[in-house]
């Protein structure tokens, strides 16, 4: 009997760990197209006539669905309901189809059908939404950014559901093992998908000397057409596991409405869901600027055409050299020979070191925000293993805070006093973007272990997706304020090249005061409550 228990999908690490990955490489797939068009937001400009404001709506609607017509809500009921494989298949699916009609909406193909006519005279005024200031269209909002809108809609859909689900596979997989690590894990492998977007899609959208930004899209469709096979693999993985252990996920435990009163009446949860929506509104709307807003600040001299810096093979061998970055240092946490240990670790960074030579050659913006995963693919399995060992997790947010406030003043007001500098600028730029990137990993390796210690195991689906509904709010209304603050802060600059991003930068730093404010709070309930958040997940 007891040999029969070891055998299960769950007990093996190869296989449970395999698992993960099938979940990681869908997540890391599904965050490449969701901001496929962050490094392109001047092609956009200057090919499509988006302004910043359109450019913040339409990424904003990525969660509008979430958040006005409560999806996640009932994702989250979805997921308690019909369990992890069938909700991760269903998640996927729904990404592909969002994924296609955005990329139909930045196409050639659309411009000048009759869709787009359609979109020109139609939705310039939602009734309720408008009165109530928060419509994902606006009157005189190009009808390829309604359209893309439309589409960013339904993906992000699919997207929050697969997050929601992610994290209640990995609790299903890992629940009294290597929990945190596992879930950083994860994050640090789908984090490389920031990167690789910044590199692939402006490479994709010039590739062949003729701009085109509906390559880059087009890209991103191929890339969830994977994540949906991925999803796919995993449900005969998952419904293997459940024949072995006897566990029926569609029939135990039924969702019921009153179980949401336990969730929203617990301060802890609020908390966390609060820190969340802070921390995540100061990362995520900046990575859709951020590109441009180093556009804006660098000194930047396009390298001479023919040599190798302006071609297309130097952002295939420099992506190459990322991967060697990645894997290393990630593979680095995992040796239990010292010497193995160091070997990768050493060859980790001085790859890191190359990689950001190549950038500094290529005087590509987006090329050099690609780093901002990198540090966060190193220190994210150490820090899940601190979690899981020794705790301390309402401490990290804190940390995480005060390092998110510092590099955004940065880029608000040191980045911008190295301009005319070409070397100390891009040195500021990626000192800085490696640190938010370190910061910005303390979140999944502490806060999401934290929420199966808040909430009741049959409602955890409903408490994950609570938590995203709040984060979505400030999804949704930081890409639109940025856009909006954006413009108004520069009338008449027409160069996307130009911005002042000031006020901007300040914005979200005020959010990580904020967000400092209430780890502290945290700190004090859960010392006084006895969450147990500063516990290690572990027990030796």
């Amino acid at each position: 009997m007891t040999q029969a228990i070891q055998k299960t999908l769950r007990d093996s690490a190869a296989l449970r760990w395999t698992a993960l990955l099938l979940l990681a490489l869908a997540m890391f797939c599904s965050y490449i197209f969701m901001d496929i068009l962050s490094p392109i937001k001047d092609l956009m400009e200057t090919t499509r006539g988006w302004d910043s404001t359109a450019f913040g709506t339409m990424q904003g609607s990525e969660v509008f669905l979430n958040v006005f017509v409560f999806f996640l809500i009932f994702a989250g009921i979805i997921l308690d309901k019909m369990g992890v494989r069938f909700t991760a298949v269903l998640s996927g699916a729904v990404m592909l189809t969002g994924a296609i009609i955005k990329w139909y909406a930045v196409s050639e193909s659309f411009m000048g059908s009759g869709l787009e006519t359609w979109f020109n005279e139609n939705l310039n005024y939602i009734p309720v939404f408008d009165e109530l200031g928060v419509s994902p269209f606006y009157r005189g909002m190009p009808a390829s950014a309604k359209f893309a809108a439309c589409g960013f809609m339904i993906f992000g859909c699919g997207c929050e559901m697969a997050g929601i689900t992610v994290s209640r596979g990995i609790v299903k997989w890992f629940k009294g093992r290597e929990m945190a690590l596992a879930m950083g894990s994860e994050m640090a492998l789908a984090r490389l998908g920031v990167a690789t977007c910044m590199i692939f899609s402006p490479f994709f959208a010039k590739l062949g000397g003729q701009v085109s930004v509906s390559r880059s899209v087009a890209f991103g469709v191929v890339l969830m057409c994977i994540a949906l096979i991925m999803f796919i693999v995993y449900f005969f993985m998952d419904k293997k596991l459940d024949s072995q252990t006897g566990e029926a996920e569609e029939k135990d435990d039924p969702f019921k409405i009153s179980d949401l009163g336990k969730i929203l009446t617990d301060s802890g949860f609020w908390l966390v869901a609060l820190l969340c929506v802070l921390y995540y509104s100061a990362i995520f709307p900046f990575q859709k600027y951020a590109v441009n807003m180093l556009q804006c600040n660098l000194t930047l001299t396009p390298p001479e055409a023919g040599t190798f810096w302006s071609s297309n093979e130097v952002t295939i061998v420099q992506y190459g050299i990322m991967l060697i970055v990645a894997i290393a240092g990630f593979a680095s946490n995992f040796q239990k020979v010292k010497s193995r240990k160091y070997l990768l670790l050493t060859l980790s960074i001085l790859s890191l070191i190359v990689y950001c030579y190549m950038g500094y050659m290529r005087q590509s913006a987006e090329s050099i925000f690609a780093v901002f995963p990198l540090l966060a693919v190193l220190i994210t399995p150490i820090l899940g293993s601190y979690v899981d060992h020794k705790g301390k997790a309402a401490t990290m947010l804190v940390l995480g805070s005060l390092l998110l406030i510092a590099c955004h003043l940065t880029f608000a007001f040191v980045l911008p006093a190295f301009k005319g500098n070409p070397v100390g600028g891009i040195i500021i730029a990626y000192a800085t973007i490696l640190v938010l990137g370190s910061s910005f990993s303390l979140v999944p390796a502490s806060l999401w272990p934290s929420v199966p210690k808040l909430v009741d195991a049959k409602v955890i689906g409903s408490a994950y997706a609570l938590i995203f509904w709040i984060q979505n709010i400030g999804l949704w209304l930081f890409p639109l304020l940025i856009g909006k603050v954006l413009d108004k802060t520069n009338p008449g600059v027409t160069d996307p090249t130009q911005f002042d991003y000031t006020a901007p930068l300040i914005m979200l730093a005020c959010l990580g005061v904020a967000a400092l404010v209430l780890g502290l709070v945290l700190k004090v309930v859960d010392k006084k409550k006895g969450i147990g958040l500063e516990e290690p997940n572990i027990k030796e």
